[in-house]
């Protein structure tokens, strides 16, 4: 809805990572050089953490879309809660011999059998597997044992690991020290600065087709970054729902008080049906500012009243242009 009525070319600020709103901020750039510099050296492991949302998925996209297909033959795992075993096999399968039978010996054989035959025709294997951190230690060393694997003294096979920063302390198991002596570059993602969420913000909007509408304040920016802690993800879900909360108010500008009002009604839509007792202290804090938070939620309702109205008369709109 919000698209045609700020008239936007696209959605600024969907949650689906899209490689066209990559926003290179000081964090990624250096996460970027990382990941370059780890690829330059052509075995090993690469290592990138951090926080939900951070934007380690975007990072990939924007390195997948610059990877010469002619170099590497390249795989993504995205479901990690899988043994040692399925994982060998899914890494067989991805790329381009299924292994659906066959018990471990065999089904090593054949993967090296594989990466030889990628080596031959000029290629690296690449693996990339998000959400390293679900994997059990059986899988990282069988990992670990397929970075061992070598045609013509060369390393046909290479690997980034995408984490969560809880990656980072299972590293440090004694058990997985082999493996921490082939990462060969690491790097974790933090988030974004004031100022680069201000130019995240205006780049999503501006690569939108945005031409000034609505118009943002100092203090909206301020306010969103104070709100998300400058993480990406958070940044689109805020974003998302102050241009929704615009259109409902026929509101051509943002100021600070509105993207507090909007943090506000979503934090308590995320919040609702949470029924874990808050603590007393917590308790005391919830009772001030009550009026101004029943001052938001009248707001709030008043908005869903006004969505409500627009959906039935765009309804309508469409049942009299019907022949």
């Amino acid at each position: 809805m919000y698209k045609e009525y700020y008239n936007l070319t696209a959605m600024p600020f969907q949650l689906t990572p899209d490689r066209q709103f990559f926003y290179a901020s000081r964090e990624h750039n250096r996460a970027l050089s990382h990941l370059v510099y780890g690829l330059a050296q052509e075995e090993g492991f690469i290592v990138i953490t951090g926080e939900i949302g951070a934007g380690k998925t975007m990072l990939v996209e924007r390195l997948w879309a610059e990877l010469d297909d002619r170099k590497f033959a390249t795989l993504r795992i995205l479901t990690t809660q899988i043994s040692d075993n399925d994982l060998l096999k899914m890494i067989g399968s991805g790329f381009g011999r299924p292994l659906d039978t066959g018990d471990k010996a065999y089904v090593l054989r054949q993967i090296e059998q594989l990466f030889a035959e990628k080596h031959t025709a000029g290629k690296r294997c690449l693996l990339i597997i998000d959400e390293v951190q679900n994997l059990a230690l059986p899988a990282l060393e069988e990992l670990r044992m397929l970075s061992n694997i070598t045609v013509g003294g060369r390393a046909p096979f290479q690997c980034l690991l995408l984490g969560q920063p809880q990656f980072r302390h299972l590293l440090a198991d004694p058990r997985l020290e082999q493996l921490q002596q082939r990462i060969l570059a690491s790097y974790h993602l933090g988030p974004l600065r004031d100022d680069d969420t201000r130019e995240y913000v205006l780049h999503r909007l501006k690569t939108a087709g945005w031409a000034g509408n609505p118009s943002f304040d100092d203090a909206a920016f301020a306010a969103i970054h104070r709100h998300t802690s400058g993480i990406p993800r958070r940044i689109n879900t805020l974003c998302s729902r102050l241009l929704l909360a615009g259109y409902l108010d026929d509101r051509h500008h943002i100021s600070g008080a509105m993207v507090d009002d909007v943090a506000e009604e979503l934090h308590r839509d995320l919040a609702a049906g949470d029924p874990s007792p808050q603590p007393p202290d917590q308790q005391a804090e919830a009772g001030v500012g009550v009026e101004q938070r029943l001052a938001t939620i009248e707001r709030s309702v008043a908005r869903h009243d006004r969505a409500i109205k627009r959906a039935l008369e765009l309804a309508v709109q469409l049942i009299e242009a019907a022949p």
